[in-house]
């Protein structure tokens, strides 16, 4: 499936949603955000889909906004755009099957927002991140005023935000940005290798997870006690339960059917 500026593949169970405009370093506009939304919203309608993977064409994973065409747009127009990548934004929280970023070369600005958005971050060793919203007077947006202080704090948070000074993959990665970093050549080895788990997993009960994670960030001890109690009898009650719990006692690996 193709749309603007994005490539959509599904395979074994993932979907693969490749930002696609190389010529430019995949930076973003109003039709690759809107394309995330709506790619999103058709796999939370597909109950065959266990994980997602967002990568980029070319050299780089993205190299954020267009500057090219800041140089055109009036107020009113960003605060529609960014409307759009809040749209994507909550798409991506609100899907309840994991999402991986596969980031290679450049990650910057609201590409490297988008990769906060995702619930894991698999790098290549020599990808470099950058908040460069500062280079242009901007703030930061696409949700990395959210992400990035409880992912590092926010004392490092506002020395990255502040200055816009690129980190490698191995800061990142220190700062708990990335969570897993390879050589390059072996980067799609390594998240095909990643997204076979979660196709073999427990897909509801991952889901959940994730959900409830992302949930925590903003409740209180007693509020996600209260959502465990009333969330884990919807797992006993589920199909991947039932044969976990039959692959244990006979002695073999589980086949989860993400039900």
């Amino acid at each position: 499936m193709k749309k603007p500026g994005l490539l959509v593949e599904v395979s074994r169970n993932v979907a693969w949603i490749t930002f696609n405009r190389p010529e430019v370093l995949n930076a973003l506009n109003g039709d690759i955000v809107d394309g995330i939304t709506e790619t999103l919203a058709n796999i939370a309608e597909d109950r065959s889909i266990r994980g997602v993977v967002i990568k980029g064409a070319g050299r780089s994973f993205s190299a954020g906004g267009d500057i090219q065409a800041m140089s055109q747009v009036t107020p009113n127009m960003v605060h529609d755009y960014v409307g759009q990548l809040n749209q994507a934004v909550l798409a991506m929280k609100r899907l309840a099957v994991p999402i991986v970023a596969q980031v290679h070369g450049f990650c910057v600005g609201a590409g490297f927002n988008l990769a906060l958005a995702c619930d894991l971050i698999v790098a290549a060793d020599t990808a470099q991140f950058m908040m460069s919203f500062v280079q242009v007077g901007l703030i930061s947006d696409g949700g990395g005023m959210y992400f990035l202080p409880r992912l590092v704090g926010t004392h490092k948070a506002k020395e990255l935000l502040f200055l816009g000074d690129p980190i490698s993959a191995m800061t990142a990665r220190e700062l708990g940005i990335v969570n897993r970093m390879v050589p390059e050549p072996d980067l799609q080895k390594e998240v095909e290798q990643l997204m076979d788990r979660f196709v073999r997993g427990p897909g509801l009960a991952i889901g959940q997870m994730k959900l409830l994670a992302d949930k925590a960030m903003v409740s209180s001890l007693e509020e996600m006690l209260l959502v465990e109690q009333t969330t884990q009898p919807k797992m006993v009650a589920s199909a991947d339960h039932q044969e976990g719990v039959r692959a244990f006692l006979e002695k073999r690996p589980p086949r989860f059917q993400g039900q």
